[in-house]
């Protein structure tokens, strides 16, 4: 039997880690490989660590050919169906999964000049087959349902996928920091992501932390009761000094809010953005 490994398929979808790929294997040499590897034609589809394990060690397995495939994005959002219906996947996952189908149904809805097709060979490749038809674009609100996040988890995704450094996804990932921490930390230049996760955990919050502070409206000083018009010298003094504390409080703050943005100007200089 003839198996074709795509590494554009092996890597489309985030490897296992090490203790998954671990447990994964101390399995098959107990019990086998019970679920068969899906091919399409002979290109290996699903299970390929599966079959890595099974040729290292000489385990058995059987094959199924899936006959709903046409073209590579069926395999693709097949892919993409059969990882987010799994229950170790996390939200991060599961949202650029989501994000993925998205990507690949809008570009189905986009008129495209399709070439005639050529007389049919014996043995067409796969990879040639004509486009299937495409069903209804999904919404925000939808594709949040499917990965089964909020649409604001799942805004907040996108934008890591957009705008985080490779550190900072890789921090998301290993779940180091929050999707939501990770999010504001992906509005910094690429430079001060990386110096925030390099920091470790309690970087990456104090980091986010100063970016939501720096973005909130300055709160406003209370202003101190007046004195009573009899007040006695003490309680004059004591209305001074509250009215002189309260001028130190608002400096302060407005001090400490002007050295949050330049540190985010100063870390965007360096950069050069």
């Amino acid at each position: 039997m003839t198996i074709t490994i795509s590494e554009e398929l092996r890597a489309y979808i985030d490897p296992l880690t090490e203790n998954e790929y671990d447990a994964l294997e101390r399995s098959l040499l107990a019990e086998g490989c019970r679920d068969a590897l899906v091919l399409w034609g002979d290109l290996l589809v699903d299970g390929h660590n599966r079959y890595g394990i099974c040729q290292k060690h000489g385990i058995p397995f059987n094959t199924v050919q899936s006959k709903n495939f046409k073209t590579m994005e069926d395999v693709h959002l097949w892919m993409i169906d059969n990882h987010l219906g799994r229950r170790s996947v996390s939200d991060f996952q599961r949202g650029v999964l989501a994000l993925r189908k998205k990507e690949i149904l809008s570009a189905r809805q986009t008129p495209a000049h399709v070439p005639e097709a050529p007389e049919p060979a014996e043995a067409a490749q796969p990879e040639i087959a004509a486009p299937t038809k495409a069903g209804p674009p999904l919404t925000r609100e939808a594709v949040a349902r499917t990965a089964r996040v909020s649409s604001a988890t799942l805004g907040q995704i996108e934008k890591i996928q957009k705008t985080a450094a490779p550190e900072l996804v890789g921090a998301v990932k290993a779940g180091i920091i929050s999707i939501n921490a990770a999010a504001t930390v992906a509005s910094l230049p690429v430079e001060k992501q990386v110096e925030a996760v390099a920091g470790g955990k309690k970087e990456l919050r104090k980091t986010a932390r100063q970016v939501r502070e720096a973005r909130q409206p300055a709160r406003p000083t209370p202003v101190a009761e007046p004195p009573p018009e009899d007040a006695t010298p003490d309680q004059l003094a004591i209305h001074r000094l509250q009215l002189l504390v309260d001028e130190l409080t608002k400096e302060r703050d407005q001090l400490k809010l002007k050295v949050q943005h330049l540190t985010i100007a100063l870390a965007e200089v360096r950069s050069g953005k």
